[in-house]
């Protein structure tokens, strides 16, 4: 039953061939194998594994892997169980992404003023404490939905120019939606962040869906939970806004796993026409 809803939860990735893993250490996995993806895999009792000799936790067997925007095309896995271990290499397929220009922003929304430095460094900290959690928990292995309505501007892995300065990659997808919109859970998890005021993202949300798996949730309007309150899918969390360094009312929804940040609409039905119903 649970490889179901996990099934659900990857089958609208784009298609990419699988892995040949052993029986002798995997009963099953699902996912796909593409930059920004995410693959999970039940492990078989007393199986351990480790992506680019990092050990990854498991509950009951299951595991979760993630790949970032700029991932090696090839990944290290190793398989181990009753002192005998197993190297799989893991092959991604590459993306292309989308080159975004944003013209006439105030010099404040690219560069940050100096007196604000300190701040944002705390914040930063702050932002990377609160996803160390490593919960034994696998919420993720539920269905996930948009967590909010309206129309998609922005896409993971686009690079932005603002006022013609190359800046980061975009590492979510935006939905533009009016003020006040409702935001919801689009998972279950812990709300491990509910900051109202951070520089960047305005108003944040952190929900943890458990194996280091972090949806992240910018530029609400109004946040209606608190830090340690579990949250089911579905369930309102705060309103759509425009806090933080956004140009409009939308909603930038980001996914962590570790340190690599995965596109989370890779968990979702596509959106019909650029627009989530």
């Amino acid at each position: 039953m649970r490889f179901l809803c996990l099934l659900c939860l990857l089958i609208f990735a784009p298609a990419v061939q699988a892995a040949s893993f052993s029986s002798t250490y995997v009963e099953t996995h699902i996912g796909r194998l593409i930059q920004g993806g995410l693959m999970m895999l039940q492990l078989t009792p007393g199986t351990t594994l480790a992506l680019n000799n990092r050990p990854v936790s498991q509950v009951d067997g299951l595991v979760l892997i993630g790949f970032g925007r700029d991932a090696p095309l090839e990944q290290e896995l190793v398989l181990m169980r009753k002192g005998k271990s197993r190297k799989v290499m893991l092959k991604l397929k590459q993306r292309d992404y989308n080159v975004q220009r944003i013209d006439g922003l105030p010099p404040a929304m690219v560069t940050p003023p100096l007196d604000m430095i300190a701040a944002i460094k705390a914040q930063v900290e702050q932002k990377f404490i609160a996803r160390q959690n490593n919960t034994a928990a696998v919420w993720f292995a539920n269905d996930f939905i948009w967590p909010t309505k309206g129309r998609i501007t922005g896409v993971y892995g686009s690079q932005r120019f603002y006022n013609g300065e190359p800046r980061r990659p975009h590492l979510g997808v935006d939905i533009a939606a009016p003020k006040g919109t409702p935001v919801y859970a689009p998972a279950p998890g812990v709300v491990s962040l509910a900051e109202p005021n951070m520089y960047f993202e305005g108003g944040l949300i952190f929900l943890d869906h458990g194996l280091r798996l972090t949806s992240a949730l910018m530029h609400l309007d109004r946040i209606d939970v608190k830090p340690g309150e579990f949250v089911k899918s579905g369930q309102q969390i705060g309103t759509v806004g425009a806090t933080g360094r956004a140009t409009g009312p939308h909603l930038d929804w980001r996914m962590f796993w570790f340190d690599q940040r995965v596109d989370p609409s890779l968990l979702v039905p596509p959106p019909k026409n650029g627009k989530v119903q």
